[in-house]
């Protein structure tokens, strides 16, 4: 399958590379807005083709499956382009900057026969399912609680403190820990409280998310861009714990029992740089007429866009492109219709609004400098990603 790659930075280098090792997937064409960062992009990566803009790249009829490697404030403009011109896409997280944007692609890539899918890698990799059959085996009992942490010392970077560029650590990291959240305890929220730490610039710095489930499990988060973190993420039962290593890039999972000893190990397989198991999805759901990958559905994308606009929300963070056209939420009860779509409920019964607490410090980045363009911004775009790839990538 022919791969186009819209923007060149090192996110996206790191998907060309994992390309060149796959099978049954070329690496086709590149696009940036700077024609000669293109060019040294597809001499470096072997790509065949490399464009000066990015519609001309969609122009190409060859191009089949396209990936979007950009900020995710550019997320919802370029989904768009991609399928105007009838590709097929692969969006890094965060997806779009909000819901309304969201809903709006996935319903256009639904009406076209589009392909449309989050590169929310940790959806598509082996691990996941691993976990969750490690969990239902009872190794540890009755799963009453979880937590998770991500955190990078980030403040430095541009596109993460401007709040045009939809910056913050939620959209950024905190989406990590609650797509792990999601995928161990699912969907079933009762309740969130939420407090969060700003910046100068009105973006959130970092933040604890508490979840409580409607069954009475509690899913603890933290997510920072002011410092590093273990990354761990912990699963506490009734007879005993598991502990995974790196909910960023799935590393290790360790089962203790009641005596904190441990009682089973699994490594996490080999692997490329992790980017090969949504590449593989993607392509095998565009063989079998899908416009979502069953690792990530439709439903899902909108349900995190929405819950992360609803944290958002009682942080009163609007970003400055949302204030004109974009509806903001207030319940922290999302659910789902039974046709499997989501919506936004207005019901008083379930108008409860987040706790929230919200502190503000100085950034050291400079929020006034001017905006940074694709070129510079994919270059600092997923550092989160790039840490982790360090031993994969070399």
């Amino acid at each position: 399958m022919k791969i186009g790659i819209i923007g060149a930075g090192n996110i996206a280098g790191i998907m060309a590379a994992t390309l060149q090792q796959l099978k049954d997937a070329e690496c086709y064409a590149i696009a940036s807005r700077d024609i000669k960062r293109a060019s040294a992009f597809a001499d470096k990566y072997g790509f065949e083709r490399a464009y000066g803009s990015y519609a001309d790249m969609l122009s190409d009829p060859y191009v089949e499956l396209v990936y979007i490697a950009t900020p995710h404030s550019h997320h919802y403009e370029h989904i768009k382009m991609c399928l105007n011109h009838g590709k097929h896409v692969l969006c890094e997280k965060a997806f779009c900057a909000n819901a309304d944007q969201a809903k709006e692609v996935l319903l256009m890539a639904e009406d076209r026969g589009l392909l449309l899918a989050e590169a929310m890698w940790t959806r598509y990799m082996p691990m996941r399912d691993l976990i969750n059959k490690v969990l239902k085996s009872g190794i540890i009992g009755n799963a009453t609680s979880l937590s998770a942490n991500l955190g990078y010392p980030l403040i430095g970077k541009s596109r993460l403190i401007r709040p045009e560029l939809a910056g913050g650590a939620l959209l950024d990291l905190g989406v990590y820990v609650l797509n792990f959240a999601s995928m161990v305890f699912g969907d079933d929220i009762d309740s969130i409280a939420a407090n969060c730490v700003k910046l100068d610039s009105g973006v959130d710095a970092q933040e604890n998310i508490m979840l409580t489930y409607k069954d009475g499990r509690m899913a603890s988060l933290y997510a920072t861009m002011l410092a590093q973190t273990d990354r761990r993420g912990m699963i506490n039962g009734t007879s005993g714990y598991i502990e995974i290593e790196n909910i960023n890039n799935y590393e290790m999972i360790r089962v203790f029992n009641l005596e904190r000893k441990i009682v089973a190990e699994y490594t996490a397989p080999t692997q490329i740089t992790g980017y090969e198991y949504e590449v593989i999805a993607a392509m095998k759901a565009i063989r079998e007429g899908r416009s979502e990958c069953p690792q990530m559905p439709h439903a899902q994308i909108l349900r995190m866009m929405q819950l992360m606009d609803s944290i958002r929300s009682a942080w009163g963070i609007e970003f400055p492109f949302e204030r004109d056209n974009t509806i903001r939420i207030t319940a922290s009860d999302i659910r789902p219709e039974k046709n499997g779509t989501l919506v936004r409920t207005d019901d008083e019964a379930v108008k409860r609004e987040s706790g929230s607490i919200v502190r503000k410090i100085s950034e050291t980045a400079d929020p006034s400098a001017p905006a940074a363009d694709e070129a510079q911004e994919s270059e600092d775009g997923e550092t989160d990603k790039l840490r982790d790839l360090k031993k994969a990538s070399g």
